[in-house]
């Protein structure tokens, strides 16, 4: 809901903007101080929510519907929907338009891993775990119990990256039971010195609810793990 809460507000911001001139390439006429503080709003708005105009989950957000709206509405002209029935309609449309971007996520992890699992050196555990050895270290392996410093990156399905310690330029210290599921499985398969691709499926990373802004719900994850010590 507060994902709702901010798209929503995100466009009657924007469309608060853009409504201000049928014709946005028309110069705005600044006579007095504030109309220049109205425009330098505008640009301060519209600059920061163009590109969350783009999250609007269901397909691409029609502006022009979206600026007759808001213009029947703020000269209160008759509109198709009263503000009581649009409000109800947007928080039943996000609720299922999510339900229906995490439900196809789900599914692209699904027949992703399917087809991964056929790959050359690509191992499956029986909890649906992928990896693979780039690296096998000598050391000991890490037990639940056990602190570890690593170096990882991880990535989405798309290759698009969202952490890595490696770029951060140190390390990361943890325990093993202190991190998602299919790193604390993971962990524990590889000895010390080891070099591993993970491929974990989003109910052994992090679910329905996800993590940040990149990380989707139901999003299988890519990690290349380099584990260098387990702590004492």
């Amino acid at each position: 809901m507060k994902k709702m809460s901010v798209l929503i507000a995100t466009a009657v911001v924007a469309l608060g903007v853009s409504a201000t001139s049928c014709d946005s390439k028309k110069s705005a006429n600044l006579k007095t101080g504030a109309d220049s503080a109205s425009y330098a709003i505008g640009v301060n708005t519209g600059a920061s929510y163009k590109e969350n105009l783009k999250t609007l989950p269901g397909g691409e957000a029609n502006i022009d519907a979206l600026i007759a709206g808001f213009v029947q509405a703020i000269k209160g002209d008759s509109t198709q929907m009263s503000p009581a029935d649009a409000q109800a309609y947007l928080q039943t449309y996000f609720v299922e338009a999510s339900a229906k971007e995490a439900a196809k996520t789900k599914e692209e992890g699904v027949a992703f891993l399917e087809e991964n699992k056929t790959k050359d050196g690509v191992i499956t555990t029986p909890s649906g775990l992928q990896y693979k050895v780039e690296v096998e270290g000598t050391g000991a392996k890490p037990t639940a119990e056990d602190r570890v410093k690593v170096h990882y990156t991880g990535t989405l399905l798309d290759g698009t990256k969202f952490d890595s310690s490696l770029e951060r330029g140190e390390p990361a210290e943890f325990g093993v039971t202190q991190v998602i599921a299919g790193w604390t499985e993971g962990l524990q398969i590889m000895p010390v010195g080891s070099k591993y691709t993970f491929w974990i499926p989003s109910d052994l990373a992090y679910g329905e609810r996800g993590a940040g802004g990149d990380i989707k719900p139901n999003s299988t994850l890519k990690f290349e793990v380099e584990l260098l010590e387990i702590l004492k």
